[in-house]
């Protein structure tokens, strides 16, 4: 029987973020909304077009920034939001935006 869970344990996510999301302010955006759930990470652009998201922190903080980037409030235009989450790694400090 496994653990029950709270929402609190730490957690990674990582996100893959596409639409029209480079050079519109989201990672500006991103970064925002990170910080407000308390979360460390980076937002970045990758070379196809997409912004790969890290947070870690607790799990219901980033499930939290996960529907944020989802609900269509961002700057510019997301299509799809690609998820993966693992456990917390540790060693980040602040959200960048790279």
């Amino acid at each position: 029987m496994g653990a029950v869970e709270t929402g609190n344990e730490p957690v990674r996510l990582t996100a893959w973020v596409s639409g029209r999301v480079q050079g519109v302010g989201f990672r500006w955006w991103t970064r925002c909304r990170a910080l407000e759930f308390g979360l460390v990470g980076s937002a970045e652009n990758l070379p196809d077009g997409r912004v790969e998201v890290i947070a870690e922190g607790r799990r219901n903080h980033c499930e939290q920034l996960l529907a944020t980037l989802r609900s269509g409030a961002s700057p510019g235009s997301v299509d799809q939001v690609v998820e993966h989450w693992s456990a917390a790694r540790g060693g980040l400090t602040g959200f960048d935006e790279k």
